[in-house]
Protein backbone atom coordinates (compact mmCIF):
# COMPACT_ATOMS: atom_id res chain seq x y z
CA UNK A 1 0.00 0.00 0.00
CA UNK A 2 1.29 3.52 -0.76
CA UNK A 3 2.83 5.12 2.33
CA UNK A 4 0.73 8.30 2.19
CA UNK A 5 -2.53 6.83 0.94
CA UNK A 6 -5.49 9.12 1.62
CA UNK A 7 -3.46 11.87 3.30
CA UNK A 8 -4.15 15.50 2.41
CA UNK A 9 -0.83 17.31 2.06
CA UNK A 10 0.02 20.92 1.32
CA UNK A 11 3.43 21.87 -0.06
CA UNK A 12 4.72 25.45 -0.31
CA UNK A 13 7.17 26.47 -3.00
CA UNK A 14 5.91 23.51 -5.01
CA UNK A 15 6.44 24.89 -8.51
CA UNK A 16 10.01 23.68 -8.89
CA UNK A 17 13.06 22.28 -7.13
CA UNK A 18 12.66 20.52 -3.81
CA UNK A 19 8.98 21.45 -3.50
CA UNK A 20 8.18 19.95 -6.89
CA UNK A 21 10.11 16.77 -6.07
CA UNK A 22 8.28 16.40 -2.76
CA UNK A 23 4.91 16.95 -4.44
CA UNK A 24 5.67 14.34 -7.10
CA UNK A 25 6.82 11.75 -4.58
CA UNK A 26 3.86 12.42 -2.30
CA UNK A 27 1.47 11.86 -5.21
CA UNK A 28 3.32 8.66 -6.12
CA UNK A 29 2.80 7.51 -2.52
CA UNK A 30 -0.96 8.03 -2.73
CA UNK A 31 -1.35 11.49 -1.19
CA UNK A 32 -3.79 14.19 -2.24
CA UNK A 33 -1.40 17.10 -2.69
CA UNK A 34 -2.27 20.79 -2.72
CA UNK A 35 0.52 22.65 -4.49
CA UNK A 36 1.16 26.29 -3.60
CA UNK A 37 3.65 28.85 -4.88
CA UNK A 38 4.03 32.56 -5.52
CA UNK A 39 4.85 31.71 -9.16
CA UNK A 40 1.38 31.08 -10.56
CA UNK A 41 2.36 30.01 -14.08
CA UNK A 42 4.98 27.46 -13.00
CA UNK A 43 2.84 26.28 -10.10
CA UNK A 44 -0.19 25.63 -12.27
CA UNK A 45 1.95 23.80 -14.81
CA UNK A 46 3.37 21.46 -12.16
CA UNK A 47 -0.07 20.94 -10.61
CA UNK A 48 -1.56 20.15 -14.02
CA UNK A 49 1.13 17.56 -14.65
CA UNK A 50 0.25 15.89 -11.33
CA UNK A 51 -3.53 16.38 -11.72
CA UNK A 52 -3.64 18.12 -8.35
CA UNK A 53 -5.01 21.50 -7.21
CA UNK A 54 -2.92 24.67 -7.06
CA UNK A 55 -3.28 27.83 -4.98
CA UNK A 56 -1.26 30.99 -5.26
CA UNK A 57 0.50 31.61 -1.96
CA UNK A 58 2.98 34.21 -0.84
CA UNK A 59 4.10 32.53 2.38
CA UNK A 60 5.06 35.86 3.93
CA UNK A 61 1.46 37.11 3.57
CA UNK A 62 -0.89 36.49 6.48
CA UNK A 63 -3.84 37.25 4.21
CA UNK A 64 -2.75 34.54 1.76
CA UNK A 65 -2.53 31.98 4.56
CA UNK A 66 -5.97 33.02 5.80
CA UNK A 67 -7.30 32.42 2.29
CA UNK A 68 -5.74 28.94 2.29
CA UNK A 69 -7.34 28.25 5.69
CA UNK A 70 -10.76 29.05 4.26
CA UNK A 71 -10.23 26.64 1.36
CA UNK A 72 -8.42 23.78 3.12
CA UNK A 73 -10.13 23.19 6.45
CA UNK A 74 -8.40 19.93 7.40
CA UNK A 75 -4.86 18.81 6.72
CA UNK A 76 -2.69 15.77 7.42
CA UNK A 77 0.70 17.05 6.27
CA UNK A 78 2.24 20.47 5.68
CA UNK A 79 5.64 20.95 4.09
CA UNK A 80 7.01 24.46 4.69
CA UNK A 81 9.45 24.43 1.79
CA UNK A 82 9.23 27.89 0.21
CA UNK A 83 12.36 29.95 0.74
CA UNK A 84 14.74 32.47 -0.79
CA UNK A 85 18.48 33.09 -0.46
CA UNK A 86 18.32 36.83 -1.01
CA UNK A 87 20.52 36.49 -4.08
CA UNK A 88 17.62 36.16 -6.50
CA UNK A 89 17.86 38.73 -9.26
CA UNK A 90 20.48 41.39 -8.58
CA UNK A 91 23.47 40.16 -6.58
CA UNK A 92 23.85 42.22 -3.40
CA UNK A 93 26.05 42.04 -0.33
CA UNK A 94 24.62 39.84 2.42
CA UNK A 95 27.50 39.82 4.88
CA UNK A 96 27.03 41.15 8.44
CA UNK A 97 28.77 44.44 7.64
CA UNK A 98 27.22 45.47 4.31
CA UNK A 99 23.80 43.79 4.22
CA UNK A 100 20.90 46.21 3.92
CA UNK A 101 18.20 46.00 6.57
CA UNK A 102 15.57 45.75 3.83
CA UNK A 103 17.31 42.69 2.36
CA UNK A 104 17.67 41.13 5.82
CA UNK A 105 13.97 41.60 6.47
CA UNK A 106 12.94 40.31 3.04
CA UNK A 107 14.78 37.01 3.57
CA UNK A 108 13.37 36.56 7.06
CA UNK A 109 9.85 37.44 5.88
CA UNK A 110 9.82 34.46 3.52
CA UNK A 111 12.04 31.95 5.29
CA UNK A 112 10.99 32.54 8.89
CA UNK A 113 7.68 34.42 8.92
CA UNK A 114 6.46 32.05 6.22
CA UNK A 115 7.27 29.03 8.38
CA UNK A 116 5.63 30.63 11.44
CA UNK A 117 2.45 31.38 9.50
CA UNK A 118 2.46 27.92 7.93
CA UNK A 119 2.86 26.16 11.27
CA UNK A 120 0.12 28.29 12.81
CA UNK A 121 -2.24 27.41 9.99
CA UNK A 122 -1.34 23.71 10.10
CA UNK A 123 -1.96 23.42 13.83
CA UNK A 124 -5.46 24.81 13.32
CA UNK A 125 -6.13 22.53 10.35
CA UNK A 126 -4.83 19.45 12.19
CA UNK A 127 -6.59 20.06 15.52
CA UNK A 128 -9.78 18.41 14.28
CA UNK A 129 -8.10 15.00 14.14
CA UNK A 130 -5.34 15.97 16.58
CA UNK A 131 -2.96 14.12 14.26
CA UNK A 132 -0.60 15.42 11.61
CA UNK A 133 2.92 16.05 10.41
CA UNK A 134 4.55 19.44 9.85
CA UNK A 135 7.81 19.31 7.94
CA UNK A 136 9.97 22.43 7.84
CA UNK A 137 12.76 22.68 5.29
CA UNK A 138 15.67 24.39 7.03
CA UNK A 139 19.25 24.19 5.74
CA UNK A 140 22.77 23.13 6.55
CA UNK A 141 23.37 26.89 6.53
CA UNK A 142 21.18 27.12 9.61
CA UNK A 143 23.62 24.94 11.54
CA UNK A 144 26.82 26.91 10.89
CA UNK A 145 27.78 30.52 10.24
CA UNK A 146 27.67 31.72 6.63
CA UNK A 147 29.50 35.08 6.41
CA UNK A 148 28.37 35.85 2.85
CA UNK A 149 24.71 34.94 3.51
CA UNK A 150 24.00 36.24 7.01
CA UNK A 151 20.24 36.65 6.62
CA UNK A 152 19.76 33.24 5.02
CA UNK A 153 21.78 31.48 7.73
CA UNK A 154 19.96 33.34 10.49
CA UNK A 155 16.52 32.59 9.07
CA UNK A 156 17.25 28.89 8.63
CA UNK A 157 18.68 28.59 12.14
CA UNK A 158 15.48 30.14 13.46
CA UNK A 159 13.41 27.61 11.50
CA UNK A 160 15.21 24.79 13.34
CA UNK A 161 14.39 26.35 16.70
CA UNK A 162 10.77 27.12 15.86
CA UNK A 163 10.32 23.54 14.71
CA UNK A 164 11.23 22.34 18.21
CA UNK A 165 8.92 24.92 19.80
CA UNK A 166 5.98 23.77 17.67
CA UNK A 167 6.78 20.12 18.40
CA UNK A 168 6.80 20.72 22.15
CA UNK A 169 3.67 22.86 22.08
CA UNK A 170 1.65 20.23 20.23
CA UNK A 171 2.90 17.46 22.50
CA UNK A 172 1.95 19.51 25.57
CA UNK A 173 -1.61 19.75 24.24
CA UNK A 174 -1.77 15.97 24.03
CA UNK A 175 -1.99 16.04 20.23
CA UNK A 176 -0.23 13.66 17.87
CA UNK A 177 0.78 16.59 15.68
CA UNK A 178 4.47 16.19 14.93
CA UNK A 179 6.89 18.85 13.71
CA UNK A 180 10.33 18.03 12.32
CA UNK A 181 12.90 19.74 10.13
CA UNK A 182 15.16 18.72 7.27
CA UNK A 183 18.55 20.39 6.83
CA UNK A 184 19.74 19.98 3.22
CA UNK A 185 23.13 21.22 2.09
CA UNK A 186 23.86 21.79 -1.61
CA UNK A 187 20.91 20.43 -3.58
CA UNK A 188 20.78 20.84 -7.36
CA UNK A 189 17.86 23.25 -7.74
CA UNK A 190 17.27 26.54 -9.60
CA UNK A 191 18.02 28.49 -6.40
CA UNK A 192 21.74 27.94 -7.10
CA UNK A 193 21.66 29.31 -10.66
CA UNK A 194 22.85 32.85 -9.76
CA UNK A 195 25.99 31.29 -8.26
CA UNK A 196 26.58 28.91 -11.18
CA UNK A 197 26.32 31.55 -13.88
CA UNK A 198 26.16 30.63 -17.56
CA UNK A 199 29.74 31.35 -18.54
CA UNK A 200 32.44 28.96 -19.71
CA UNK A 201 33.52 28.36 -16.11
CA UNK A 202 30.07 27.09 -15.02
CA UNK A 203 31.28 23.50 -14.57
CA UNK A 204 34.23 24.65 -12.48
CA UNK A 205 31.96 26.86 -10.34
CA UNK A 206 29.66 23.92 -9.62
CA UNK A 207 32.61 21.72 -8.64
CA UNK A 208 34.04 24.44 -6.41
CA UNK A 209 30.78 24.78 -4.50
CA UNK A 210 30.93 21.13 -3.40
CA UNK A 211 34.71 20.82 -3.14
CA UNK A 212 34.50 20.54 0.65
CA UNK A 213 31.68 17.98 0.55
CA UNK A 214 33.06 14.47 1.19
CA UNK A 215 30.77 12.98 -1.47
CA UNK A 216 31.93 15.64 -3.98
CA UNK A 217 28.52 16.26 -5.52
CA UNK A 218 25.29 18.15 -5.17
CA UNK A 219 22.36 16.29 -3.68
CA UNK A 220 19.23 15.71 -5.75
CA UNK A 221 15.75 17.04 -4.90
CA UNK A 222 14.42 13.46 -4.87
CA UNK A 223 16.78 12.65 -2.00
CA UNK A 224 15.12 15.36 0.11
CA UNK A 225 11.68 14.19 -1.00
CA UNK A 226 12.43 10.69 0.29
CA UNK A 227 13.04 12.07 3.78
CA UNK A 228 9.85 14.13 3.58
CA UNK A 229 7.88 10.98 2.73
CA UNK A 230 9.29 9.28 5.81
CA UNK A 231 8.36 12.20 8.09
CA UNK A 232 4.89 12.46 6.54
CA UNK A 233 4.18 8.75 6.87
CA UNK A 234 2.90 6.71 9.79
CA UNK A 235 6.36 5.15 10.03
CA UNK A 236 7.63 8.19 11.94
CA UNK A 237 4.85 8.68 14.50
CA UNK A 238 7.32 8.80 17.44
CA UNK A 239 9.54 11.40 15.75
CA UNK A 240 8.94 15.03 16.66
CA UNK A 241 11.25 17.98 17.20
CA UNK A 242 13.91 16.07 15.26
CA UNK A 243 16.41 17.35 12.71
CA UNK A 244 17.43 15.31 9.69
CA UNK A 245 20.62 16.55 8.04
CA UNK A 246 21.33 15.55 4.45
CA UNK A 247 24.63 17.06 3.34
CA UNK A 248 26.86 14.46 1.70
CA UNK A 249 28.87 14.19 4.91
CA UNK A 250 29.76 17.88 5.08
CA UNK A 251 29.09 18.29 8.80
CA UNK A 252 30.59 14.95 9.72
CA UNK A 253 33.95 16.63 10.10
CA UNK A 254 35.45 16.87 6.61
CA UNK A 255 37.69 19.76 7.63
CA UNK A 256 39.35 17.47 10.14
CA UNK A 257 39.90 14.67 7.62
CA UNK A 258 43.10 12.68 8.07
CA UNK A 259 44.05 13.64 4.54
CA UNK A 260 44.25 17.33 5.49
Amino acid sequence: MPRLSGKTCLVTGAARGIGEAISRMFVAEGANVILTDIDVAAGRETARALDMPFFQLDVSSEADWQAIAREVLELDVLVNNAGITGFEGEMRAHDPEKAALSDWRAVHAVNLDGVFLGCRYAIGAMRVKQVGSIINISSRSGMVGIPAAAAYASSKAAVRNHTKTVALYCAEQGWNIRCNSIQPAAIMTPIWEPMFGDGPDRKERIAALVADTPMKRFGQPEEIAALAVLLASDEATYMTGAELTIDGGLLAGSAASAKR
